[in-house]
This record gives C-alpha cells, sequence and structure tokens, in this order.
C-alpha cells in the first residue's frame, strides 16, 4: 500500500472557554475570514471554524489554556504588505523576524496571545 500526503486540511488555535466572539472579531472582522459551520455533533463543544483558502482554521476552546507562543501556523497570503499595512491600522501589533530566503514575512499574536505567521513568497 502506498500512502500520499495531499495537503494539511486544517489547523487548530486553542483559546480560552467563552471568546468565541472575540475569535469570530479578530478573524472575520479584522483578517477578513469567512466563518464556517461546524457539524453539528461537535457544535455543543464550543468555538468556532474559518475558511482559509480550501484549507480550515478551527478555534478551539479549552479549559486550561496556554496560548502557543512558538508553534504557529504559517499562513500564505498574497500581497503581504497591504496586510501588514490593514493589521497594523487596526491596531494589531506586527512582529519583524529573521528573514528566510525567498519569503517576505512577519508574525502577529491573535487576541488569546498564538502565534500567527503571515508570509508570501518572493
Amino acid at each position: 500500500m502506498s500512502i500520499l500526503f495531499k495537503g494539511i486540511d486544517h489547523i487548530q488555535i486553542a483559546a480560552p472557554i467563552g471568546s468565541e466572539e472575540e475569535a469570530r472579531s479578530f478573524f472575520t472582522d479584522i483578517l477578513g475570514l469567512k466563518e464556517i459551520q461546524k457539524p453539528e455533533n461537535l457544535q455543543g463543544r464550543g468555538g468556532c471554524w474559518f475558511q482559509i483558502g480550501p484549507q480550515e482554521i478551527h478555534v478551539g476552546v479549552q479549559k486550561d489554556f496556554m496560548p502557543a507562543t512558538k508553534a504557529h501556523p504559517g499562513i500564505l497570503v498574497s500581497n503581504l504588505p497591504s496586510l501588514k499595512q490593514t493589521l497594523i491600522e487596526k491596531g494589531i501589533k506586527v512582529k519583524e523576524d529573521s528573514p528566510i530566503k525567498g519569503r517576505d514575512r512577519f508574525f502577529v499574536s491573535d487576541p488569546f496571545g498564538n502565534r500567527l505567521e503571515f508570509l508570501e513568497y518572493d
């Protein structure tokens, strides 16, 4: 049997219990992502899901929440400078880091302290 890895379906990040509205505000109002309906059998767990290209970001709520300050998704975008400017205008702190050849990038923290990287290939 041969196995072919096809890509990433979704990433999940954690947030404190009861923070769904804050997540919605950040991911839809600030980043412009579309919220998608969670499957009915998972709706009782809390959290919310967002479409990001063909993939999804799942924000799951966690009782003993601690933000991921090192581990992070790398979110590929086009027009990275425009995203950066939009985030700055909306009061989001943008953090630069060491360059990687062939990639422009920066980091932000979501409202819960999770690290997110946005990047664009040269």
